[in-house]
């Protein structure tokens, strides 16, 4: 995930990130775990919708939902319902985005954000 520096606010700088992931359940409930370069856990977020709790090694925080720990977490928010569906190889509008499927069957899906600002990409590689 790469966040661009908004261009509206003086602090903002470029994000980046990146992890491999596991990500279970539902855009409603569901769990996503970050993993370190070897294979331990860098952090989970599990979600219902009414709370969200991003864990790390001697950290837990809690927010009122998915949408506003994404925004905490990244400075932008992310189309949960439309990255599910583009996860099971389904486009579905994303106001803002644009996403590409084409090398899906390839285990590869890119979308971006153009407005509004900041402008973000997400790239995913998909593995069986």
């Amino acid at each position: 995930m790469q966040v661009e520096a908004d261009p509206g606010n003086p602090l903002s700088q470029r994000q980046s990130f990146s992890a491999a992931f596991e990500l279970t359940g539902t855009p409603d409930t569901g769990t996503l775990t970050f993993f370190t370069p070897v294979g331990s856990t860098a952090a989970a977020i599990r979600w219902t919708p009414y709370l969200a709790t991003l864990a790390s090694p001697g950290d837990t925080r809690t927010f009122t939902g998915l949408s506003p720990l994404i925004q905490n977490l990244l400075g932008t928010d992310v189309p949960v319902q439309a990255l599910f569906a583009w996860l099971d190889g389904r486009e579905l509008a994303a106001d803002g985005w644009e996403v590409d499927l084409v090398q899906f069957a390839q285990g590869k899906i890119t979308a971006h954000r153009r407005m509004p600002l900041p402008q973000a990409q997400l790239r995913l590689i998909l593995e069986p």
